[in-house]
């Protein structure tokens, strides 16, 4: 448990290190590179869609159980 502590910190330092000693840069990003980004973006929803399409049964039944449970004296009235 104390290694994990110990690397948690370790990394939570490495990543201030590293925001603190950025430095501007002169440079651009191509059209390619732009593109690119947009055609990931675009497969990652249309991903994350599919996955739904795919597991809309299970998903569909979770928050039917979770919104429709019902207590006891609620089933003892009916």
């Amino acid at each position: 448990m104390k290694v994990l502590i110990d690397l948690r910190n370790m990394v939570i330092l490495a990543v201030i290190l590293l925001f603190w000693s950025i430095r501007k840069a002169h440079a651009y990003i191509d059209p390619g590179t732009g593109s690119y980004i947009i055609q990931v973006m675009i497969g990652g929803l249309l991903g994350a869609a599919f996955a739904l399409k795919v597991y809309w049964k299970k998903v569909r039944a979770y928050f039917s159980k979770l919104f429709s449970k019902r207590t006891k004296s609620d089933k003892y009235e009916d």
